[in-house]
């Protein structure tokens, strides 16, 4: 992978761990009454039924967001129905039917729920993995829009879809206000967010009401919470909990994952000791190579060392490195190793969307014995 390559990704290392007028909407009031469908894990957004409408609210679109309010209105009720001015910030015709994606995550939800062939754009497609998918962006049905900060506005509007599930780190997208201006409604998605293995893979629900599908998304997340449950009652039986190191040297700074964070969970429902698990932080911690010797020179695992997916690779990086309990002993584990075809890291599309299958690569490291049959998919040894 190129120079340039490997600093972008392990950059979606750092971003992933870390953590306009709008569409015309009528003066005349909705009917309101309905429950509200469960939410267990996830903490960024709500879904609630009204009588003849679905109304879900992102809380957590990037850090510090204010609250965004969406109307998912049946195509054929859409003539029908009123909405106060201003009340929603999208209003948008369900089922979808044409829809551009802007981050990797928005792909296995739309795979799980059957409506990869609803996909009609997305920001820089080498970065798609899954095969499936892949196969549509060669057929050219789904078409390259650029990058997701600057997407091609033009192509957008061309292709006309449906609706955009927005990706952003702020609410300084210039594309995005461009193509809302247009009227096409933009629904930003927050799952990267979330600091819960089951709270990301519970954005399925987010997903699902676009489509009509939300039965079908509460059953595809009850088994995948069922699975990481079972792994993790697995995962207490072991006999040891291995020491475990996080993170590598970005600069000259080693970022470790915080002890509230998504991959600290991992490592607790893992059965391992991670050595920063005590911390509050809920993103990754900035540390001195210096400091990262002297508390976890003796890890028995490490995981996840930044971009370099090879012993010789992590030597030639830093000849410190070696001094390493992991590293001598050959206990380094990556989640950068296993590429889609053209490049994209399959761990950043699948791994927040099945996390019972990367708690599973987690124990089968730690604790073999337990899980003697299993192939890892995400983490996998440096070569």
């Amino acid at each position: 992978m190129a120079k340039k390559q490997q600093s972008i990704l392990f950059l979606g290392f750092l971003l992933v761990w870390l953590i306009g007028c709008k569409q015309e909407k009528k003066s005349q009031p909705a009917q309101k009454q309905g429950s509200t469908p469960s939410i267990t894990y996830a903490t960024g957004f709500t879904v609630k039924k009204e009588a003849d409408f679905t109304v879900i609210e992102v809380t957590a679109a990037w850090p510090g967001a204010d609250n965004f309010k969406y109307a998912l209105v049946p195509k054929e009720k859409l003539p029908s129905i009123t909405f106060p001015q201003g009340e929603y910030d999208a209003i948008v015709g369900t089922p979808v039917e044409k829809i551009v994606l802007t981050s990797t995550t928005h792909i296995e939800p739309l795979k799980q729920l059957g409506e990869l062939k609803n996909i009609v754009g997305f920001p820089n497609t080498d970065y798609i993995s899954s095969p499936e998918a892949r196969k549509l962006v060669e057929n050219g049905q789904i078409q390259n829009l650029g990058m997701n900060d600057v997407l091609n506005t033009e192509m957008v509007l061309i292709l006309n879809p449906e609706l955009i599930i927005g990706f952003s780190i702020n609410e300084e997208n210039k594309a995005y206000h461009i193509l809302e201006r247009a009227g096409i409604p933009v629904v930003y998605n927050g799952d990267w967010v979330e600091q819960t293995p089951l709270g990301k893979a519970e954005w399925v629900k987010f997903f699902a009401p676009f489509f009509q599908k939300e039965k079908l998304g509460d059953s595809i997340f009850t088994e995948i919470e069922a699975s990481y449950k079972q792994a993790a009652a697995l995962a207490k039986k072991a006999k040891s909990r291995p020491t475990v190191l996080t993170g590598g040297l970005y600069k000259d700074v080693w970022y470790v994952a915080g002890g509230s964070s998504w991959m600290a969970q991992f490592l607790k429902d893992a059965n391992a000791d991670y050595l920063w698990s005590n911390t509050e932080e809920t993103g990754s911690i900035g540390l001195s190579l210096e400091s990262v010797l002297e508390q976890a020179q003796d890890a028995e695992f490490w995981f996840n060392p930044s971009s370099q997916t090879s012993y010789k690779e992590l030597s030639n990086a830093n000849t410190h490195h070696q001094q390493f309990y992991a590293f001598a002993n050959k206990k380094v584990y990556s989640n950068a190793i296993e590429k889609g075809e053209t490049g994209g890291l399959i761990f950043y599309e699948l791994a927040p969307h099945r996390p019972d299958i990367v708690l599973r690569d987690f124990i089968k490291i730690l604790h073999p014995e337990l899980l003697p049959e299993h192939q890892l998919l995400f983490i996998k040894p440096l070569q």
